[in-house]
């Protein structure tokens, strides 16, 4: 069968937050593109992820003018609390990084957001792609084949942007020995529910438990998220509804009688912890953003926001190459990035490591995570790390 052939500047394969944020920059810099997502609209608009978004991401939002009804209905939080040994301590983030706060936003409304966007621009997107093939991407006409609505087609572009995540097949195209991937697997899992009923807090909670991590998030004010550890091979169905509740009432509960409130669960699932980082993150004319190129344990935040961060300045500098034929940007865009990226790993690591009860520790081990927190709390300018780092620090 003859494929279709359609040409456009830059082809992008994923319809995540990577994907769809990067395709907004370009239409607002007058760049064409065309956006190819395996999944089918609805599946990616109900997809649960992150709901945590730093003060860049929302600044971000609001720029290119998708950040309407992110202020209208995100929560905007001025700090968390850190919980050990039966008490909680608030750590003020946005007194101690300069004025600067995080929005909780569910990672699926952003999506619906930037879809909507991306229709309203009138530019193509394609769901349901199947058979996704990226062809001489180390040339200066890279090929993008695949299947859509039972039609072959193929697109000619300048460059492609791998917005697919860690198992898309952007990253897949690559020679293995063009890059080196840096890994780290946790030995312990995350335990979510979403729950219908209004948090017992306005903000976070982050607890240390001798029965292990538990935390307090929220969605809406009507919906909130909460997480215990347990261990990654556990089965689903070793959690019902009641042994969640029961975990999170003794990990959250404190010694001043505080009440966790309950409620029908409407969502459950295991998350597994992983830290994954891969250098370069460009081959040709090929640039990977997102999950493509690095996950983070969840325990900082700071997935989603890692994604924004990429494709900001993959926009740039596709925008300045387009607009001077300079590519110096563009050349330098793992360099930019993985600045970044190896801070949030670090920040995530230790955020991880000092709040998740690790199975055969010690005693000794325990008492230096208690210490750290102690510190944390006590000390103005460990504070103030962990608030820089959590709200999203920006490198000079």
């Amino acid at each position: 069968m003859t494929a279709e052939r359609t040409r456009t500047q830059v082809a992008i394969i994923g319809a995540g937050p990577a994907g769809l944020t990067l395709g907004h920059l370009l239409h607002c810099s007058g760049i064409d593109s065309i956006i190819i997502e395996h999944r089918d609209r609805a599946y990616v608009e109900r997809r649960q992820r992150a709901g945590v978004l730093e003060q860049g991401t929302v600044d971000l939002f609001r720029s290119i003018g998708v950040g309407e009804r992110m202020d209208r209905e995100g929560l905007i939080h001025h700090g968390i609390h850190l919980q050990f040994d039966g008490e909680r301590h608030r750590l003020a983030l946005t007194e101690l990084a300069g004025g600067r706060s995080i929005t909780v936003y569910g990672q699926h409304e952003v999506v619906k957001d930037l879809i909507a966007a991306r229709l309203a621009t009138g530019r193509e997107i394609c769901f349901e792609a199947d058979d996704v093939t990226l062809h001489d991407v180390d040339s200066e006409r890279p090929r993008v084949r695949y299947r859509c609505e039972g039609s072959a087609r193929e697109i000619e572009c300048d460059l492609i942007a791998g917005c697919d995540g860690s198992h898309g097949v952007s990253r897949a195209v690559i020679p293995q020995d063009a890059y080196r991937v840096f890994e780290r697997a946790y030995p312990f899992a995350w335990l979510g529910i979403l729950a219908a009923v209004p948090p017992s807090l306005d903000e976070l909670i982050y607890a240390h438990h001798d029965r292990g991590f538990a935390l307090h998030s929220m969605r809406t004010p009507s919906i909130t998220r909460l997480y215990v550890q347990c261990a990654p091979d556990d089965p689903l169905d070793a959690w019902p509804d009641d042994r969640v509740w029961a975990e999170l009432r003794a990990r959250l509960g404190t010694s001043n009688g505080w009440t966790l409130e309950s409620g029908p669960v409407l969502e459950k699932g295991i998350t597994t912890m992983r830290s994954s980082v891969m250098e370069p993150m460009q081959w040709g004319r090929l640039f990977i953003a997102g999950d493509a190129a690095h996950v983070v344990p969840p325990t900082g935040a700071k997935g989603m926001n890692l994604a924004v961060s990429d494709v900001r300045a993959l926009g740039t500098a596709i925008a300045e190459w387009y607009r001077t034929g300079e590519r110096s940007l563009l050349d330098r865009y793992s360099r930019t990035c993985l600045e970044r990226v190896w801070r949030a790993e670090h920040f995530s690591w230790w955020m991880t490591s000092m709040l998740h009860r690790v199975p055969d520790a010690d005693a000794f081990h325990t008492k230096l995570q208690l210490a750290q927190l102690r510190y944390t709390v006590e000390s103005r300018a460990a504070a103030t790390s962990l608030a820089e780092n959590y709200v999203g620090y920006e490198h000079a």
